[in-house]
């Protein structure tokens, strides 16, 4: 069901949206600027079913921002088309809290988009991405990652086919990819590693295509933004054996070939076994 809020009459002040990222990993990501916006809203909100922030705790953000915090769901972003927030933000300044940088989500784009037709001002607040922190983890090149796809549990039993195609085109340009790993928050359950290259080794099995073997390079990166992260290079096979621990996970599958540097630099950060050297091109 669309939400189609009362357009104010042209002229009446209107209110401000401010989106906030808060990082990666606990409430002391937040930049010193998105700290003094939360303090200056009038209603701060803050969702967490884009990523999963394991050492942010509510209370303790309350506490060094002296504001309530009403947390928000998917359904009240995408299915009520962001009503709570867009209410508030009509005639008062809103602070809106996302893990991240926020505008990552398209559901957040959506949401900034909707607020600007409306004669909302709205502001971005940008914070510590996982697409810039993986990458830099690992030690891969930045310019040498093609698109980026997310790994989707099965539903009702079928596997989606777009991380295939999508890793496909990357590794046939020589590129990277990074793997965001799915969340059902709401279901409390994330996506590990093994469970991500297990998915992949099934797409393999069904297209034949040779894109994936249990002797492939892959990366693993578990709880990055935390004060120690694991990043572990290594074969699917001795992957999908290694524990990570607690979510967030992401997975990365590097092009077939390396640059020298990025040999040397899985070899040092991430623990890789020294046979990528031969990977250099």
């Amino acid at each position: 069901m669309n939400y189609k809020p009362k357009i104010p009459l042209f002229g009446v002040n209107m209110g401000e949206l401010v989106f906030i990222g808060i990082g990666l990993y606990d409430y002391l990501d937040i930049s010193l600027r998105g700290l003094e916006e939360v303090k200056k809203a009038d209603y701060v909100f803050a969702e967490f079913y884009t990523s999963f922030m394991p050492g942010f705790k509510i209370e303790e953000f309350r506490k060094i921002a002296g504001k309530d915090i009403i947390v928000v769901s998917r359904r009240d972003i995408e299915d009520d088309d962001g009503k709570i927030i867009i209410d508030k933000a009509l005639d008062g300044r809103v602070a809106f809290l996302t893990p991240g940088d926020p505008m990552i989500a398209t559901t957040h784009v959506a949401l900034r988009v909707k607020a600007e037709k409306m004669g909302i001002k709205t502001r971005v607040i940008h914070g510590a991405s996982i697409l810039s922190a993986a990458i830099g983890l690992s030690g891969l090149q930045n310019y040498r990652f093609g698109k980026s796809v997310t790994i989707p549990f099965p539903e009702d039993g079928l596997l989606s086919q777009t991380p295939y195609t999508v890793i496909s085109e990357n590794k046939s340009r020589n590129l990277h990819t990074l793997c965001f790993l799915d969340i059902k928050a709401e279901e409390f359950r994330f996506m590990c590693i093994r469970e991500a290259l297990e998915i992949l080794m099934k797409l393999e099995e069904i297209n034949k295509r040779g894109l994936f073997k249990e002797d492939s390079l892959a990366i693993g990166i578990a709880r990055a933004g935390s004060e120690k992260p694991i990043v572990k290079a290594d074969t699917i096979r001795d992957l999908m054996r290694l524990d990570f621990g607690g979510p967030p996970h992401t997975l990365i599958i590097p092009a077939d070939n390396l640059h020298f540097m990025e040999a040397e630099a899985l070899i040092t950060l991430a623990g890789a076994p020294n046979w990528v050297m031969r990977m250099i091109r």
